[in-house]
């Protein structure tokens, strides 16, 4: 622990100007504006789009989705709002297809992986020699708003599952979607039957902070309340003096903002009023520095060495940079060990193949050898046989010719 009984304490005898530093970081905070991400995960059809309307009292554009989706998709939009000369760039992710399929085992996986891609491209512009966090646009998710299916018998094996994933990446609100269809009664043992299996499952839930002395009764008699039990609409109604958004029955009519009909007063006090800057730091320092801390650490940086010591990060990246050149050179190394017996082995083919053809070449030659021994033996043979052939028929011919010319003789002689 640091010694501070050295340090000396002053009071200005005059006006200073300090105390002016935060008006100055109010009127800084609201020329950049603020940023708000809210995640809303829920079957279809349990009214994810309306309890966002409800919630910051507009109309949003949003698209009907059916249920024969393949998979689970995000869809994503963000929007800028203004009340006051207060500034908000609100995103909300909403699920697209979630619980529709026969599988369901893989459901989160596509949650997981949009979550830990948006820590991965603000741990990106972290890691940058030139960052601009400033006006980086932060999409990390703040809140994520789990609408449960008002049932009466408890979370379904697909909610603990993926809550489980979740709870270490996001800051999680369980909220009991359109909870007017179930009894008041019904739904107190519903409460309790969720929060003991989170609590026999081991997930852990956003808990609002208590240790704010202005706001610490007020969040501990919230966390009681958890999960909250919500009905929206994007219906109003006249109701006195006034138009408000209700849900009109055939049995009567259900007032959103009626605490006595359902906890969605308490639902946005509790997001937007109270906690939501207290959700931007949990987010920051403990879900955001976990996933920072795991990246860096499976990229071989800690902040202690061997002998439980501080390293400097200049120091780890160059024992990093070394390990990844030996790692290189090894496998290197191994690759022209492996190109060298490659090589052999072709050689040693190609002596193979070369002596097989040298092989074939020399039969094929002593075949040919005895093919021509053969033709000039009959070449031998048809020439004898036509020189016989040329003597036979010239005795012939002249045999022939001796006849002939004697009995010319004879006619003439008798004609004389």
């Amino acid at each position: 622990m640091r010694d501070t009984s050295g340090i000396r304490s002053l009071t200005p005898h005059g006006h200073v100007g300090f105390d002016t530093f935060p008006d100055q970081l109010v009127k800084k905070s609201l020329q950049q504006g603020f940023t708000f991400n809210i995640l809303c995960i829920g079957e279809t059809g349990l009214g994810k789009s309306t309890l966002i309307n409800s919630l910051f009292n507009t109309n949003f554009d949003s698209t009907q989705t059916s249920h024969a989706l393949p998979g689970v998709r995000l869809r994503s939009n963000m929007f800028e709002l203004q009340e006051k000369n207060v500034k908000l760039k609100l995103t909300v992710v909403e699920t697209v297809g979630y619980g529709d399929q026969i599988n369901k085992e893989d459901s989160f996986k596509t949650i997981v992986d949009y979550i830990d891609t948006q820590f991965e491209s603000y741990l990106q512009e972290e890691l940058k020699v030139q960052r601009s966090l400033s006006e980086f646009h932060d999409t990390r998710i703040h809140a994520c708003l789990y609408l449960i299916c008002p049932t009466g018998h408890g979370l379904k094996s697909i909610d603990l599952l993926c809550m489980k994933k979740l709870d270490n990446k996001v800051n999680i609100i369980p909220v009991i979607a359109k909870s007017d269809v179930i009894s008041k009664t019904e739904l107190q043992h519903f409460k309790i039957k969720i929060m003991s299996e989170l609590v026999a499952n081991g997930i852990q839930i956003y808990q609002f902070p208590t240790n704010d002395e202005n706001v610490a009764e007020l969040n501990a008699n919230m966390n009681k309340q958890v999960p909250f039990a919500i009905v929206g609409s994007t219906d109003t109604i006249r109701f006195g003096n006034k138009m408000i958004r209700a849900r009109q029955y055939t049995w009567g009519t259900v007032q959103v903002e009626n605490e006595n009909h359902c906890d969605f007063v308490k639902l946005r006090d509790m997001l937007l009023r109270t906690n939501m800057e207290d959700m931007r730091e949990q987010t920051h320092n403990c879900h955001y520095q976990l996933h920072r801390r795991l990246r860096l650490e499976q990229m071989g940086f800690s902040d202690l060495g061997a002998d439980n010591k501080p390293v400097p990060f200049h120091e780890n990246y160059e024992k990093k940079r070394q390990e990844q050149l030996e790692i290189l050179q090894q496998r290197e190394e191994e690759m022209r060990q492996s190109f060298v017996i490659r090589v052999k082995e072709k050689e040693s083919e190609l002596k193979e193949s070369e002596k097989a053809l040298l092989a074939k070449y020399e039969h094929m030659n002593k075949q040919l050898e005895q093919e021509k021994l053969k033709i000039e033996d009959q070449s031998k043979k048809l020439d004898e046989e036509l020189n016989n052939f040329n003597k036979k028929k010239e005795v012939l011919q002249h045999a022939q010719n001796q006849p002939q010319s004697h009995g010319l003789t004879l006619g003439w002689g008798k004609k004389k």
